[in-house]
């Protein structure tokens, strides 16, 4: 499974949502499922499938799938 793969899965599973829905072009609350508490989670997902800590900056700023593409690439995650 690709970085990519397992970053659409982190997703899905944090906010719930079917296995087969795309979540390349999420955002934050664009979507229900995706609250202040979901946010914590996913973060926490992401933080255990990839073993990186994300400061509080970039949990803030993680309002996109495309954003947490880009976050995950400054801990060294070569998401693709």
């Amino acid at each position: 499974m690709t970085e990519l793969q397992r970053l659409r899965e982190a997703f899905r599973a944090a906010l719930d949502l079917p296995a087969d829905q795309p979540v390349d072009d999420l955002r934050y609350q664009d979507n229900e499922k995706w609250d202040s508490l979901a946010h914590m989670s996913l973060v926490a997902a992401i933080e255990d499938e990839f073993s990186v800590m994300i400061d509080t900056d970039d949990v803030i700023n993680m309002s996109s799938f495309t954003e947490a593409v880009r976050i995950l690439g400054k801990y060294g995650v070569d998401v693709k």
